[in-house]
C-alpha cells in the first residue's frame, strides 16, 4: 500500500501537470492569428475616416490629416489589392462621422468639422457614384458615436455632443425617417466598438467621464432588446476596456483590436458568442494607433490607417485568425 506522503505527492504532480497543460494551451490561443500588410492607402494619410461595406465592396470617406478634414471617397479592392477615388462627399468635410449600408446604399452622418459637432445625414449608391441628402440625424449633434445596419434598418447611438450620450435611434429607409429607442442599459460613452453577429449586434468599450468602460453588451435585431453580456474586465488578463478600438467579424467570431486605455494597445481578442466568452490572439503586428477603419465581408477583415501621438497612417492590414503566427508581412 502506497504511503500518504506518496498519494499526497502523486496528487500534487498530477494537479501540477494539469495546470501547466492548461497554461500552455492559453499561450497558444496567442501564437494564434496572423496580420498581413497589404497595400497603402492613395489618398492623404488620416484617422478617424468612415468605412461602409457594399455587396463586398469596400468605401472609405473622410477624415482628418492632422491640418484638414475631408471629404474624399474611395474605393478598396482586395482582390487586386488596390484604391480608386469615387465621388467626393458633398457635404461639409469632418472626422468621427458614422457610417452604415443597407441594401446597396451607404448612410453617412454625424461628426466634427473642427469647429462644429454635426447631425446632417447623407446616402451614397455605388451603382450611380452619387451622394443625396436625407433627413438629419434626430438626436443631438456629435460625434464618435456608432452606427451600424442590422435586419434592413440602421441604427446611430452613444457618442460625444458636449457630454457621453447612450441614446439609439433606428432609421428605416423604406420610410426614410428615424425613430428613437429605448437607451441601452450601459453607461453612456464614446468611442465604443461594435460587430454584428447572427442577427445581434455587440456593443462594448468607450470612455465615460474620463473612465474606459467595461460592460459588453448585445442588442437583438429582430426583439430590439439589449442583453448584458460578461463584462470585459470579467478576469484579471483581460485588456478589453479601450476607446477607439477597431472591430470586426469573421467566420462566426468577433474581434477587437488596437485602441487605447491610456497607452495604445495592439492586444487583438476574438469574442466566442456560443461560450460569452473571449480567447487572446496574435497581436496587431503594425505600429500601435487609434482611430482607425475597417473592411470586413466574405471571410476577410482589414484594418487600415489610424494615429498615434504624431503620426497618421496609410497602411493596411488583413487578418488571419486561424493562422499561426508569422513575423514577417
Amino acid at each position: 500500500m502506497k504511503s500518504t506522503n506518496q498519494l499526497l505527492g502523486f496528487t500534487l504532480a498530477l494537479a501540477l501537470m494539469i495546470f501547466a497543460s492548461c497554461v500552455s494551451s492559453d499561450d497558444d490561443t496567442e501564437d494564434t492569428g496572423n496580420w498581413i500588410r497589404r497595400s497603402y492607402f492613395e489618398g492623404s494619410n488620416r484617422a478617424n475616416s468612415s468605412a461602409f461595406t457594399i455587396d463586398g465592396r469596400h468605401f472609405l470617406v473622410g477624415g482628418y490629416t492632422g491640418d484638414a478634414y475631408l471629404n474624399d471617397l474611395w474605393e478598396y479592392d482586395p482582390n487586386t489589392d488596390s484604391w480608386t477615388k469615387r465621388a467626393d462627399f458633398p457635404g461639409t468635410a469632418r472626422a468621427n462621422a458614422v457610417a452604415f449600408s443597407i441594401d446597396g446604399i451607404a448612410y453617412y452622418g454625424t461628426g466634427y468639422d473642427g469647429r462644429n459637432r454635426l447631425s446632417d445625414f447623407w446616402s451614397y449608391d455605388p451603382s450611380t457614384n452619387s451622394w443625396s441628402q436625407i433627413e438629419s440625424f434626430p438626436g443631438t449633434a456629435r460625434y464618435n458615436a456608432l452606427a451600424f445596419g442590422l435586419n434592413g434598418r440602421g441604427y446611430v447611438g452613444t457618442g460625444f455632443d458636449g457630454s457621453e450620450q447612450k441614446d439609439f435611434f433606428q432609421y428605416d429607409p423604406a420610410t426614410k425617417s428615424w425613430t428613437a429607442l429605448s437607451s441601452f442599459g450601459g453607461a453612456k460613452r464614446q468611442g465604443a466598438f461594435c460587430f454584428i453577429l447572427d442577427g445581434k449586434a455587440y456593443l462594448g468599450g468607450g470612455i465615460n467621464n474620463g473612465l474606459y468602460q467595461s460592460d459588453f453588451w448585445a442588442l437583438d435585431g429582430t426583439s430590439l432588446t439589449w442583453t448584458e453580456k460578461t463584462a470585459l474586465d470579467e478576469e484579471d488578463d483581460y485588456t478589453m476596456a479601450r476607446n477607439e478600438a477597431a472591430a470586426f467579424t469573421l467566420g462566426g467570431y468577433g474581434y477587437v483590436t488596437l485602441g487605447s486605455n491610456g497607452q495604445l494597445l495592439g492586444s487583438t481578442w476574438e469574442y466566442i458568442p456560443s461560450l460569452d466568452s473571449w480567447n487572446e490572439k496574435t497581436a496587431f503586428e503594425g505600429t500601435l494607433r487609434t482611430g482607425s477603419s475597417v473592411f470586413y465581408a466574405n471571410d476577410r477583415a482589414f484594418v487600415l490607417l489610424g494615429r498615434n501621438s504624431s503620426l497618421r497612417f496609410d497602411d493596411i492590414y488583413e487578418f488571419h485568425p486561424f493562422e499561426d503566427y508569422d513575423d514577417e508581412d
